[in-house]
């Protein structure tokens, strides 16, 4: 994926990133509830799968933001030109794969290929460790759950700087449908003011009718 390399010296996060890196754990997350309405209407109306309409979604408002397009890769910072997403998918026998769908900004691009990488995830059996690099967001439902805050496994052996955002399960209240959404981010890549610049995108792609 095109990439280009930030000139640390010269960057403006250069002191945060240099202070958040020496951290144990240097993610960051909020959670907050989100007006998916407009997207589930679609998504019902045009008989196409709510997750994948999400998803996309997700990832419209995440590449909105560039502080969230920021990688690691050893002692250098990238800046992708888009982000695209490894999800979890799942399986019938109650397990998941992980997967990566590149980022399409026209949907019915992004939906074709999210529906040929969901098939041939669940037609495997190994969870798929290496089949995405780090221009990519960590993504997963939770549809079971109408969580209030979400942590996450993390190895800290390993370098690591995709932000990762989960949902959850989807309520009706009022003829409105809302779901949790959790987003954790590095913070020498971005602060809460991009946190906020990210829902607020989210919220413009989901809501409405």
């Amino acid at each position: 994926m095109s990439h280009t390399i930030v000139n640390i010296k010269n960057w403006p996060r250069r002191e945060h990133f240099e202070f958040f890196s020496q951290f144990d754990e240097p993610f960051f997350g909020v959670n907050v509830k989100v007006d998916f309405t407009g997207c589930y209407l679609r998504a019902k109306q045009r008989g196409e799968s709510f997750f994948i309409h999400y998803m996309h979604a997700v990832l419209k408002a995440l590449n909105q933001v560039e502080n969230l397009k920021y990688r690691i890769q050893g002692d250098a910072v990238v800046l992708y030109e888009s982000i695209g997403v490894s999800a979890t998918i799942a399986r019938d026998s109650g397990t998941f794969g992980f997967s990566h769908i590149p980022f399409y900004k026209d949907f019915d691009g992004f939906l074709a290929a999210a529906k040929e990488e969901i098939l041939r995830v669940q037609a495997r059996t190994d969870l798929q460790l290496d089949v995405a690099g780090d221009d990519v967001v960590h993504f997963s439902a939770l549809p079971w759950l109408d969580f209030t805050s979400i942590s996450h496994a993390r190895n800290f052996k390993f370098q690591d700087s995709c932000p990762k955002i989960s949902v959850g399960k989807l309520t009706e209240t009022d003829g409105k449908y809302f779901m949790p959404v959790s987003i954790h981010v590095h913070h020498g890549l971005a602060d809460g003011i991009h946190v906020g610049q990210f829902v607020q995108h989210l919220e413009n792609e989901v809501g409405g009718v």
